[in-house]
């Protein structure tokens, strides 16, 4: 998973949104294309320039300064090869073999489980340099034994990359890793060895990097902190070559702006977060493009407790908090004019709809007499003024965010309000993206956040945010399960199951079976889904849409600029 900051990361809501329907505003556009299309009728030349949100910290995707979502986005999808892609199945979504590949790779599944990848004969750095086995054996070895990783699931799993035939990585596990198709891919994708071998991997990407095993590359100096990054094609793609001659990101941080930017010709494309002034204009619709707006997506928004810091490593008080919000109010006053109206009742993204209980946070709704049976049988009790107490001290949190996003403010204005009215004062801080998930977050200095969880995988990828194991330690901090949520008995097995199990149905069951328990102790608040917004002008050609876990810029190889 990744972070869509301002907030940025993300992550979604579920079956309670399955009244939903995705809506979709202008002409064509919103079905997803196979990376593995033509683009012969596609105007060939001109330049794409995108509004883009946020700018990635760093593009050293396996470092603990890649967790934006806007970045992988922008660049780790475009340039970085993969094994398999996640692709539309039908109404749902599911893996499907890259062009990296000669097709599926061969499962064994005992006495150990084995996976052998076939790679394409033509597949080739852009420096004409092919791609091999040996570049999945250093992509292992820089994981599991490098520092500073942004998370190691899957890659701890395995045993040992057999290099021996360049063309047929052979990769055996020690324990069974159920998401096995997100490795050598997902949220990193494969580096050139020959390239960063004995070299230092975060320095030589500090700037960019000008190699690529995509359809597009960075050029020198591609990236201009501050302002944008660029892309231009990679020259020696062995797939299906970008016809237009660059993509432009131009980062406008300031929603508003952004949308000004598109509305006056300035970027011909936007994937804003949905603001309030930006539902309402959406809605409305822009004269001149296109429009797609969805809830089903891999995104899901929530209040994140840290469950090992006062006064929230009491779950009485977690849970007190989820019968004081009245969370569909807040959803209806957010995304009411997109149609989105009910809150989350599951810690799942919508994606992954057939791992979740859809009703496990469906009791937390406000009732006054469960907010005071819980807190009072927790030793508080409420003042003269209204305000909850224990110890002579009285009741006081910090909810924190990320600078810059409109909507959070908004939302963290109303849930302020509803705690305050029930005796619960809440100050708010708001911190710059690269410190909250870069350093507070790990660390565990906050009590509550509020922010989105983004997949970049098509699995639930939950253990890595509840799993006692992936709590951060010192000197590190490395581990997602920044919530500090620490239940060996009854959370990490099912979870553990989930990511171990090789039987789809028991991984299903386990995810399923885990949504309870963890919503029994509120140990995170699923507030609302957070619909994927795409804008695009009406000149952009090609089959522009979203894809909920590689975003808009998948194939964007098969765009073009038309007249």
């Amino acid at each position: 998973m990744r972070h869509v900051r301002h907030s940025s990361p993300l992550l979604v809501a579920l079956l309670a949104l399955a009244l939903i329907a995705a809506a979709c505003g202008g002409g064509g556009g919103s079905k997803a294309a196979s990376n593995q299309g033509s683009n012969s009728n596609v105007p060939t030349g001109g330049t794409l320039v995108a509004g883009w949100e946020q700018e990635p910290d760093c593009v050293d995707w396996i470092g603990s300064c890649s967790g934006s979502s806007y970045g992988y986005w922008a660049a780790n999808v475009t340039t970085m090869p993969r094994t398999y892609n996640v692709v539309k199945k039908g109404t749902s979504w599911g893996y499907a073999p890259s062009n990296l590949l000669t097709g599926e790779a061969d499962l064994k599944t005992s006495p150990n489980q084995v996976v052998t990848y076939h790679i394409n004969p033509q597949a080739k750095w852009s420096d004409g340099q092919p791609i091999t086995a040996h570049d999945f054996k250093y992509l292992w070895d820089q994981i599991v034994n490098g520092s500073d990783i942004y998370d190691t699931t899957g890659y701890v799993n395995i045993q040992s990359v057999d290099d021996s035939n360049p063309a047929a990585p052979v990769v055996t596990f020690k324990t069974p890793y159920a998401d096995w198709k997100s490795l050598f891919g997902g949220q990193y994708g494969l580096y050139p060895s020959h390239l960063l071998e004995g070299k230092d991997r975060d320095k030589e990407t500090a700037n960019g990097y000008t190699w690529s095993g995509g359809p597009w590359m960075m050029p020198p100096g591609g990236w201009q902190k501050g302002s944008q990054l660029t892309l231009v094609p990679n020259p020696n793609y062995w797939g299906t070559k970008p016809k237009l001659d660059k993509i432009v990101y131009k980062f406008i941080t300031d929603t508003s702006a952004e949308f000004q930017a598109f509305k006056s010709g300035e970027v011909q494309l936007i994937y804003p977060q949905p603001q309030p002034d930006a539902v309402d204009q959406i809605k409305a619709g822009i004269a001149g493009s296109n429009s797609f707006y969805t809830p089903d997506t891999g995104n899901l928004e929530a209040l994140w407790f840290n469950n090992g810091k006062a006064p929230f490593n009491d779950p009485k008080v977690r849970e007190a908090w989820g019968y004081v919000l009245d969370r569909a109010a807040i959803v209806d006053r957010l995304f009411g004019p997109l149609g989105v109206k009910a809150p989350m009742n599951t810690i799942n993204p919508t994606i992954v709809r057939d791992y979740a209980d859809p009703n496990a946070w469906s009791q937390y709704k406000p009732d006054s007499s469960k907010v005071n049976q819980l807190m009072t049988s927790a030793g508080w009790t409420k003042g003269s003024d209204g305000v909850w107490a224990k110890g002579g001290q009285k009741f006081t949190a910090e909810l924190q965010s990320t600078t810059g996003n409109k909507r959070r403010e908004l939302t963290e204005q109303i849930i302020q309000q509803q705690l305050q009215a029930a005796g619960f004062p809440m100050t708010i801080k708001e911190d710059k993206s690269g410190d909250l998930f870069g350093s507070i977050l790990p660390k565990g200095d906050f009590q509550v956040a509020l922010y989105a969880q983004v997949l970049t995988s098509f699995s639930p990828s939950n253990c890595n945010i509840f799993c006692s194991a992936n709590i951060p330690v010192a000197p590190k901090f490395s581990g997602q399960n920044w919530q500090r949520v620490n239940d060996p008995t009854n959370v990490d097995p099912l979870l553990t199951k989930v990511d171990s199990s090789l039987d789809e149905s028991v991984r299903m069951d386990s995810n399923k079976k885990a949504d309870p328990v963890l919503a029994s102790t509120d140990v995170a608040l699923p507030l609302d889904p957070l619909p994927d917004v795409l804008l695009w002008g009406k000149k952009l050609a090609g089959p522009v849409g979203d894809n909920p876990v590689m975003g808009p810029m998948w194939n964007s190889n098969l765009w073009g600029i038309g007249k």
